[in-house]
């Protein structure tokens, strides 16, 4: 009878995946053998595999330029990091290896271009995209790269007040672009983003603005879909008619030539993941060029914005079960040794659902289980799966400790979660730990950052 966790999994998905294999009952992630990790470094534990993040930003590249040159697009593709995702250094640092630009969305993210500038590691050649609605201390540090020789630098106006507070400090030629405000999916709560600027009155606030203003060069539309790239009516409606304003104000803005568009790729949440990435870069450029065809325009340089797509897979989250508690005749709790709503906030807060699985003892039988974290809040918890109402795990043993995975969890989590600040029953944050590898392919590790302390937590609590 096949009812051990292995038998489950290989009946459920293909398994083992590029990045999943098991070996004598144990997991790997990336040909990382992950019980020596923990070995060495103990639960909980944060992980970030960085050759993941170029491999990721490699596959967009292939795939634009692939696609551009199959239907003879003339533009070049444009590669833009979002540094909100996660602004470790390690990650922008990785990134940057791939000749790839970035994008910003806080004055404080320009304080970071500043100090990569610094240390030699960018140029003032670099794209450097602001977006957000802006503070005046975001507009400031702004109008500052523009006056200090950082020609790529582009403000995308998210609002028509933004263009005068810039008018007022840039001193020079700047670059400009405008965000539209796209529609939002119907079952959204409102209908129009509250970010960009409306349709309509793009092409008027450039005749009656932008164009009278010698000091700014208009280079930029952009266009940015909450839920992603996705291969629906409503994605496709949206792209269509950003593209149809892109021509119009083409017409009469001969410096235009670049259109943004946006929202990411999605990144593996699931083990039964299915979507066909080539299919649908292949799909975007051919219908920006055969609307730009209809309208007689010439094609737009495309600028993409991966965030999660570029640091999501990389990151790995692992507890150790720390006892069972059967609460009822059905429910039956793992608690692990941390908590989903300081470390995994978008579990709690979005509901999201990552890979999970078990790193050790593959060959006992499994259950049924429900995830417990360790604060005193009823909602710390995690009970399915992407592709399943439900959990299962190996049955618990106490005399063998069983240790569990989350994985894709490397974006957003960190700075949702309060790195390094107070969170919920003062539950300190995980140790850190990066991987990478040397020319010869061997993996290594290194720790970026210890368990929070209590001294650190009372110290900032005012103790």
């Amino acid at each position: 009878m096949k009812n051990k966790y292995i038998d489950l999994i290989e009946q459920t998905f293909e398994f083992p995946s590029t990045e999943f294999k098991v070996e004598d009952g144990e997991l790997y992630f990336n040909d990382i053998p992950l019980m020596d990790i923990i070995k060495q470094y103990g639960t909980p534990l944060k992980i970030t595999y960085l050759p993941k993040i170029s491999q990721q930003i490699q596959k967009a590249k292939r795939l634009f330029n692939v696609a551009m040159a199959k239907v003879d697009y003339d533009g070049d593709y444009h590669y833009c990091y979002c540094t909100k995702s996660s602004h470790f250094s390690f990650v922008l640092e990785e990134a940057l290896k791939n000749e790839i630009n970035i994008e910003t969305s806080s004055a404080f993210d320009i304080n970071i271009i500043e100090e990569l500038y610094n240390q030699g590691i960018i140029n003032k050649d670099l794209f450097v995209i602001c977006n957000g609605f802006k503070k005046q201390q975001y507009i400031e540090n702004i109008a500052n790269m523009v006056n200090t020789g950082w020609k790529n630098c582009i403000p995308i106006l998210d609002n028509m007040l933004e263009f005068d507070s810039l008018g007022e400090l840039v001193t020079g030629k700047c670059k400009l672009g405008i965000r539209i405000a796209a529609e939002e999916e119907p079952k959204f709560e409102f209908y129009t983003s509250r970010l960009g600027i409306r349709y309509s009155d793009v092409v008027p606030f450039y005749e009656n603005h932008i164009r009278k203003n010698p000091n700014f060069e208009m280079k930029m539309l952009h266009f940015f879909i909450n839920t992603g790239v996705k291969d629906d009516a409503y994605y496709w409606n949206e792209l269509a008619k950003c593209v149809k304003v892109y021509c119009e104000l083409k017409k009469i803005c001969p410096t235009l030539d670049s259109l943004n568009i946006g929202g990411g790729f999605p990144i593996k949440t699931s083990m039964q993941f299915d979507y066909d990435y080539e299919y649908m870069t292949e799909e975007i450029i051919a219908q920006i060029k055969n609307i730009c065809s209809q309208y007689e325009t010439p094609e737009p340089h495309i600028f993409s914005e991966f965030g999660s797509y570029t640091v999501g897979e990389s990151g790995a989250v692992i507890y150790s079960i720390l006892g069972q508690k059967q609460q009822n005749d059905r429910e039956r709790w793992y608690m692990i040794d941390g908590s989903f709503i300081t470390n995994l906030p978008d579990t709690w807060g979005l509901k999201q659902r990552f890979i999970m699985l078990a790193i050790n003892n593959w060959y006992h039988e499994y259950t049924r289980v429900i995830l417990g974290g360790l604060t005193c809040d009823s909602q710390d918890y995690y009970n399915s799966e992407a592709h399943s109402n439900a959990i299962f795990l190996p049955q618990y043993n106490k005399d063998e400790t069983l240790y569990i995975g989350f994985f894709h969890t490397g974006a957003y989590q960190e700075s949702l979660g309060g790195y390094g600040g107070i969170q919920h029953c003062l539950q300190p944050a995980p140790k850190h730990i990066i991987i990478d590898r040397d020319k010869s392919g061997e993996y290594y590790t290194r720790l970026f950052s210890k368990e929070q302390s209590f001294r650190s937590m009372l110290k900032i609590l005012g103790y």
